[in-house]
């Protein structure tokens, strides 16, 4: 996995901590991180920074960044990937997300899993929702959650009617 370094950029969530390693980007978290050594943004932290501001303008609706996922259980490597197919501006439930990934009774296990999604945002569990759309668990906050699906949802609507 090699040394992580960290970096914080702000956003309209609150500050967002990024850490990238020798491989790519490895987490995301909310907030500031605290007990560990900042460096200024270069390379994949640039990257990643970059594209976080493109995405919170609006302008980006794809991340493209090299990604180290070191960890994680096979089912919670199979939900993290479903959520890098959840379109922008779209949302799954628990439940269909646990259908997808095979295990149909498994909807808390996908919560369990979202939470401990190393790279939130890029990797955007903000997509899953809970049964009949309702805004649960998230680990930035349920209104950072709202922000971000009316981000996208706004942002997807306003390009449906531009090509329209």
């Amino acid at each position: 996995m090699g040394v992580m370094r960290w970096s914080v950029v702000d956003s309209p969530v609150g500050q967002l901590s990024l850490a990238a390693d020798d491989a790519g980007l490895c987490r995301l978290r909310f907030g500031a991180v605290e007990g560990v050594e900042l460096t200024p943004p270069a390379g994949v932290l640039a990257a990643a920074a970059e594209q976080l501001a493109g995405y919170f303008a609006g302008e980006l609706t794809d991340f493209d960044l090299p990604l180290s996922v070191q960890r994680g259980s096979e089912f919670e490597r199979a939900v993290w990937q479903r959520m890098t197919t959840i379109a922008y501006g779209e949302t799954e439930t628990y439940g269909e997300v646990a259908a997808v990934v095979g295990d149909p009774g498994a909807a808390r296990a996908v919560g369990v899993a979202c939470n401990r999604n190393p790279i939130a945002i890029v990797v955007p569990c903000h997509r899953i929702v809970g049964a009949g759309g309702k805004l649960v668990g998230f680990g930035g906050g349920l209104p950072a959650k709202r922000f971000l699906l009316e981000l996208e949802a706004g942002v997807a609507w306003q390009r449906a009617w531009a090509t329209a």
